[in-house]
């Protein structure tokens, strides 16, 4: 990367190096238009002078691409197969030659990759004096635009001493002045860094013209330009300087021999560009041999293609002229996506080498958009066994050894935050197997593990639902991955350090973790798969990533950095770093991009993603300076690169050089709309060509194809196949016959299409799992909870696999709503607790207790919660604050509940599971099947009178549920009823010879509301206001005694602030009343009951369909966490809601009485049927 210009002898140019004479020698310029010949002549001319004068030297000057391509092109020519004295160069390679001859420059080049290191480094250090620039260099890319324009300026030889001119005349545009004024700043800085160190790409020509005065191999030697459509200005010296020492200069120029040559043209003509070419070097010598201009079609490229003949002659001229006659050398198709289109271009690639007899090597394939049209090349030429070579630069940044070591990197920078550590080890190169790495994973997220010094400590912790002896194996794995990275974690600690002691650091991680035999290991692997584009890469990526940390060394070694500043510098040299593409084998269908790849020698060019947006190419935003900007250089006499404009017509001619480049066919197609399905325009180019030959026909090439055509390349009609598959009318079709054999008779294919012809003949699931299964995943009397119920009843196949195949959601050390509700929940009934300890009551509790109370309770609560989660962050300590708030509120809010009645709290958190005689927790569902209730109930309130306990349940909740009599009725509600069964026994069976009865059964939602409030409203006004939003829902004993006994206040005309009851004037209940009469409640309950042994029998049956409800405009998919993994979706056969019905409360309380007084009757049945 790094290469010494210097002298021989090392000493520069010496005293006694004589300027050789500088007598102006000829110029002369071989003009004709693409495909005339140019080329093929002037190579014959050097061949023959080489020949007749093999004392001479002759140059060949190229553009550095096309070097071993015109190499190959002179050595077929020439008839000895050998060229002595005809040397093949670019201009980068001349000025070797001539340095290395002359001596001069010893200072290093700078590549570009250096380049942008040290233009990173530059902009760390001056980052504050860069008023526009500053905040944008953060971004992507913007570093390169900078590079640009500072390798923009140099090229076109622009000084500082003319930007500051600049920034005084650019006064009245303010951001133009302080673009400048960063620019000047950073090429101050640039220049100064590299001033008698190194030299740029730019100030190498610099130094070429310097030196060409005393080379002696240049004398008298004779010069061909060739491929140039253009030269920047320090180009036009350093020919103006050629011209000065050859003896003659040729030059080819791409323009109509026809054409007027004197004229400079306009900007918008095809060959504008070559005008300005032949004016130019015009200017820099007077002695100008006649040109040779060629007409000889019989000789051009078009000898035996009249129909491309006339399109070089016709296309961008303002002549209407059009071709009459049928033609088949220039063809068009449309297809519906880019993938039917590549598709469609494989099918006639194949046909051109099985018909017409070509080589994959003397067929291209172009495009405005090779990003998106080369990836779909890969796909398609790949499975039609079409070889091929996408000319694209290739970035190293996508190799995994790069990832690896950019996230080794970013985990030392970072200490080890979560994120770089799993990109460390998701890349397959560390010492941790991917399985090894999700166990970590999931224990890293559970418990919150961050930074260095937590991974290198055993770890103890064990997280909800975790095996406990898997920690053995965590510890282990855990300890192979510390030792690995510690030494890198710790070298990365502490203060800033020089680029070559952090560079020295990864180069010793490299070889402690054997990254080249790794490397070396994949290497041989992608050969023996016959992969050489792999195998060449990871032949060089270790090369190439050690030679960028020796370059950085090189350049940067003594520099002090930060950490950040050092993983910047270490990122914008891998950005710039490009793997070297295999050049293409002899015969490859070469596919590349308008303007940058160089056709040479081919008899079909397809031209794909002819559309609007690709052709042009969007030129506009382009770049640091806008159009207007480069206008005013333009205006100071200042030149600059292209513009937008420029280049639009530039664009222009590559299209014509292009298009001009087959010998026998041009094919351009487009699309009618893109991958994603958005409609498409075709590019002007399309009706421009229509117009010329209007017997030409659009092929369109859609989804209903020839039969013929699936043929041809099987690999690429596999969906034609999977359709047939799928039962579509083609099953029957001969040609989806003869497909189904290829593919079985292809050793590449047949595995696939056996796997995808069983996979269409198999049958849906089964919704059943059966009965033995079921007894093995839920056992004989698994204890069963009211949640789970719901959740059967909700969707029988998400219950499958929360409670048969246990599937859990993974989890994660953050604090989320649902939390909130769990330590609000669970520091309650610390309170419960600690009110007993102390031997208080909810009644007698004064403020001052109560608030003492819940700070402690809430303390207790969070040091066991969650692994001390809440105390991880500031954002999470706030939390505590707000959950003693909210609990502040709420035990506020119960006290004034209990205080407006008559009923005391009789236990807290009572749990039912074990009660092994409670009818109301085990049902017995068949001869051997039972099923088991299992429920902590919050708080249990009662009442006594004479021999009737009067009992109302409450559940704390977090969120707003309330209870809703359709959702109970289908089994989606049941817990508030389970809970008010058990409590009733429950009273019954601790105070034998009394009788319980339902008072009422309600959610109390934990919350700190807001309330409106008006100036000078009474403590007492906004205290009713509160309780109002504080007030219970669920149902209520419709009965005056005792809604009475729950809150004493409540009289006709009056609301509740307590239950959810009120009086309308004349005493009757309100509507909005939610009460039930005492048979209500005991039909309720029995039908709970019932429900709970149907939906029972049917877990235990095996049922575990895919059968989410649909109840108004609630689903049970809205909040369901296995959505992923059902992948039910409406739009799919087979797949929809089980819409359930919603009744008025009087139509539900009639189903439930009509199915008891149903289920009463049947049981009578059946015990007169006994008795007989």
């Amino acid at each position: 990367m790094i290469g010494i210009l210097q002298a021989q002898d090392g000493a520069g140019m010496t005293e006694n190096l004589q300027v050789i004479g500088r007598m102006k020698m000829s110029l002369q310029f071989i003009i004709g238009s693409s495909g005339s010949g140019k080329s093929c002549y002037a190579y014959q001319n050097i061949i023959e002078q080489a020949g007749l004068h093999p004392e001479k030297l002759f140059y060949v000057i190229v553009p550095e691409q096309f070097t071993m391509q015109t190499q190959k092109t002179l050595v077929e020519m020439s008839p000895g197969r050998g060229i002595l004295n005809i040397d093949i160069l670019s201009f980068e390679r001349l000025a070797y030659r001539v340095l290395e001859e002359v001596g001069g420059d010893s200072r290093i080049l700078l590549e570009e990759t250096g380049k942008s290191m040290v233009l990173q480094k530059m902009v760390q250090q001056h980052g504050k004096e860069l008023s526009y620039l500053g905040g944008q260099m953060r971004k992507a890319g913007y570093l390169d635009e900078v590079k640009s324009i500072l390798s923009e300026f140099m090229q076109y030889d622009i000084r500082d001493s003319e930007i500051q001119e600049m920034i005084e005349d650019s006064s009245d545009r303010a951001l133009l002045q302080m673009k400048l004024k960063d620019v000047s700043v950073l090429y101050q800085a640039f220049i100064g860094y590299l001033k008698d160190h190194y030299m740029t790409g730019e100030e190498v020509m610099d130094a070429l013209e310097k030196a060409l005065p005393f080379s002696k191999k240049m004398k008298n030697s004779v010069l061909l330009l060739d491929g140039y459509t253009g030269f920047t200005p320090i180009q036009m010296r350093v020919v103006g300087e050629l011209l000065a020492v050859c003896e003659k200069v040729m030059v080819t120029v791409t323009m109509d021999a026809t054409e007027n040559l004197s004229t400079r043209g306009k900007p918008y003509q095809l060959f504008y560009m070559s005008r300005q070419m032949i004016h130019g070097l015009s200017e820099l010598t007077r002695e100008i041999e006649t040109p040779v201009l060629l007409k000889d079609v019989g000789k051009s490229r078009f000898s035996q293609a009249p129909a491309l003949h006339f399109l070089e002659k016709n296309i961008f001229r303002y002549r209407k002229n059009v071709y009459k006659k049928k033609q088949d050398e220039i063809c068009m198709f449309s297809a519906t996506s880019p993938l039917k289109e590549m598709e469609e271009t494989a099918r006639r690639i194949a046909r051109l080498v099985r018909e017409k007899d070509c080589r994959y090597g003397e067929i291209a394939v172009i495009t405005g958009n090779l990003e998106e049209y080369g990836n779909l090349a890969k796909q398609v030429f790949t499975a039609a066994g079409i070889p091929y070579f996408i000319d694209e630069k290739h970035t190293v940044l996508m190799n995994p050894f790069v990832e690896y070591f950019r996230a080794a990197l970013e985990m030392a920078v970072q200490d080890f935050s979560y994120e770089s550590v799993f990109r460390y080890l998701r890349c397959g190169m560390s010492c941790v197997t991917r399985e090894e790495a999700d166990l970590l994973e999931n224990y890293v997220l559970a418990l919150g593990i961050r930074g260095f010094k937590k991974w290198d400590e055993v770890w103890v912790r064990i997280y909800r639902g975790m095996p406990p002896e898997s920690i053995q194996r965590l510890n282990e794995i855990r300890e192979r991955f510390a030792d690995e990275t510690r030494e890198l974690a710790l070298s990365f600690k502490g203060g800033k350090k020089t680029v070559r002691e952090y560079c020295t650091i990864l180069y010793e991680f490299a070889l402690k973790s054997q990254v080249q035999q790794k490397l070396k290991h994949q290497e041989l692997k992608f050969k023996e798969q016959g992969d050489k584009a792999m195998e060449k890469e990871y032949a060089q990526i270790y090369g190439i990533v050690m030679e960028l940390l020796d370059n950085m060394v090189e350049i940067l070694g003594e520099e002090t950095v930060s950490r950040q500043d050092f993983r910047q510098l270490l990122e914008t040299g891998l950005n710039q770093a490009k793997v070297a593409l295999i050049p293409p084998s002899m015969d490859q269908v070469l596919v590349g991009d308008m303007e940058r790849t160089r056709l040479k020698d081919i008899r079909a060019l397809f031209f794909v993603g002819v559309n609007e947006g690709n052709i042009p190419k969007n030129t506009s935003g382009g770049g640091m300076l806008t159009e207007i900007d480069r206008e005013f250089f333009k205006d100071q006499g200042i030149q600059l690169a292209p513009g937008p404009k420029e280049l639009m017509n530039m664009q222009r001619f590559y299209l014509y050089l292009n298009m001009t480049k087959p010998r026998e066919l041009l094919c351009l197609s487009f699309c009618q709309s893109d991958s994603q399905g958005k409609a498409l325009s075709p590019a002007f180019l399309i009706n421009n060509i229509r117009e010329m030959f209007p017997e030409m026909q659009i092929r369109q090439c859609g989804e209903a194809q020839d039969s013929m055509e699936l043929l041809e390349l099987p690999g690429i009609s596999l969906d034609y196949l999977l359709k047939g598959l799928a039962g579509e009318s083609y099953r029957d079709d001969a040609v989806f016959q003869e497909l189904y054999s290829w593919y079985l008779q292809s050793p590449e294919y047949r595995t696939l299409v056996k796997r995808l012809t069983e996979v269409s003949f198999s049958e849906r699931p089964s919704d059943m799992i059966g009965k033995t299964v079921a007894w093995i995943l839920y056992g004989e009397v698994s204890p069963y909870s009211a949640t789970r119920l719901e959740r059967f009843a909700a969707c029988a196949f998400a219950h499958f696999l929360q409670y048969g195949l246990k599937i859990e959601e993974r989890q994660e050390y953050e604090f989320r709503q649902v939390d909130l509700g769990n330590v609000i929940h669970q520091a309650l009934e610390q309170f419960s607790r600690n009110l007993k300890k102390n031997r208080l009551t909810w009644r007698s509790l004064t403020d001052q207790e109560r608030d003492q109370l819940i700070d402690t309770s809430v303390e207790e609560t969070i040091h066991d919660y969650g692994n001390t989660i809440l105390e991880s962050s500031a954002r999470n300590q706030y939390m505590i604050l707000r959950v003693k708030r909210i609990l502040r509120r709420t035990v506020w809010a119960l006290q004034q509940q209990l205080k407006a009645g008559k009923y005391e709290p009789s236990r807290f958190e009572i749990s039912f599971s074990m009660e092994e005689d409670l009818k109301a927790s085990n049902f017995q569902l068949s001869e051997d099947e039972r099923l088991r209730l299992r429920g902590r109930i919050d708080r249990v309130d009662r009442y006594e009178e004479d021999d009737t306990i009067y009992v109302k349940v409450i559940d704390y909740k977090s969120g707003n549920t309330a209870l809703d009599l359709t959702s109970v009725y289908h089994g989606l509600q049941l817990q508030l009823i389970v809970y008010l069964n058990a409590a009733l026994e429950l009273e019954e069976k601790n105070h034998p010879g009394k009788h319980a009865e339902p008072a009422g059964m309600f959610y109390y939602h934990v919350k700190d509301p807001l309330v409106d409030g008006k100036p000078g409203d009474e403590e007492e006004e906004i205290e009713r206001k509160l309780l109002e939003k504080l007030k219970v829902d669920g149902l209520v004993r419709a009965e005056e005694k005792i809604l009475k006994d729950l809150d004493r206040e409540l009289e006709a005309g009056k609301k509740s602030l307590v239950i959810p009851a009120a009086y309308n004037k004349n005493g009757s209940l309100s509507s909005r009343s939610k009460t039930a009469s005492k048979e209500q409640f005991e039909e309720l309950c029995a039908y709970v009951n019932d429900k709970i042994r149907e939906n029972g029998t049917r877990i235990l049956g095996g049922e575990m369909e895919k059968n989410p409800y649909k109840l108004k405009q609630r689903t049970a998919c809205d909040y369901c966490s296995f959505k992923e993994i059902c992948g039910f979706d409406e739009k799919q056969e087979g797949n929809s809601f089980r819409r359930l019905p919603a009744f008025s409360d009087e139509e539900l309380w009639k189903k439930m009485r009509e199915k008891g007084e149903k289920e009463d009757g049947d049981e009578v049945d059946a015990g007169t049927a006994e008795g007989h």
